[in-house]
């Protein structure tokens, strides 16, 4: 399959399909796939603890992030949610905190209201589908690969889904990004070299470590606002709710 258009319109027909499997889910195997994710992601990547980290609230069935987010902050990391500008622009990122002041954003998804802009060294990323090598499928608006495009140094990308959701290829296409790694209720995978390598704790910390370094990151914060980014970018779903933790900054 080499034509675009052709690409796009089975993209969309299994964007469909993903989506319908998803919601088709019980709950208690949602919630033990949750779970499983969010141990994963604690144990595997220990170093976001003190870093600034993106996140999406769940959205139509989407792994819920913000338990490992909740973990994360209470070790000393910073927690962002994107905030789409204009169509066909990168994603901007603002603080969030339990409490924070919201307002709706774009299809009346809420986001921090005038909070401070920062950029992420890391974000989990959901995804609708992914395939073999680690490409994501997403909403269809090419919001997270232009995102992370754009953002320069590129943050280390951590896609989450569930293994039903796995496709033997999407397709991908030079816009495409690889996320770095993919994390199921399975295992966590690195995406390189063409394949999804199953790693233990141990390669995983140490690959994300030798990929945080290689780009720089965590970035040097305080400075944030345009600079960061190089070109265009993301849109990310989200729900709205907090856990109730104290008000704070």
């Amino acid at each position: 399959m080499k034509d675009w258009t052709e690409i796009k319109a089975w993209r969309k027909a299994r964007r469909s399909e993903l989506i319908a499997r998803r919601a088709a889910l019980d709950r208690e195997t949602r919630r033990h796939w949750n779970e499983r994710i969010t141990e994963l992601l604690e144990q595997s990547f220990p170093m976001l603890a003190g870093m600034v980290v993106g996140f999406c609230w769940p959205y139509k069935g989407e792994f819920d992030a913000r338990f490992a987010i909740r973990y994360w902050r209470q070790r000393g990391a910073t927690a962002v949610l994107p905030e789409v500008v204009a169509k066909g622009s990168p994603l901007r990122f603002r603080k969030w905190w339990p409490g924070a002041p919201m307002a709706p954003g774009i299809y009346d998804i809420p986001v921090p209201a005038g909070t401070e802009i920062l950029l992420p060294d890391a974000a989990v990323v959901p995804m609708t589908g992914f395939d073999t090598q680690g490409y994501r499928l997403g909403y269809g608006g090419g919001y997270f690969d232009r995102t992370l495009a754009a953002l320069a140094p590129r943050p280390l990308a951590i896609g989450v889904s569930y293994e039903l959701l796995r496709l033997e290829t999407i397709f991908p296409q030079p816009h495409d990004i690889r996320m770095d790694f993919v994390v199921t209720e399975a295992a966590v995978y690195a995406a390189d070299s063409g394949s999804l390598t199953p790693l233990d704790i141990a390669r995983c910390r140490e690959r994300a470590a030798h990929l945080l370094e290689t780009r720089g990151l965590p970035r040097r914060h305080g400075d944030e606002a345009p600079g960061g980014y190089s070109s265009p970018a993301c849109y990310a779903h989200e729900f709205p709710g907090y856990f109730g933790e104290p008000d704070e900054r």
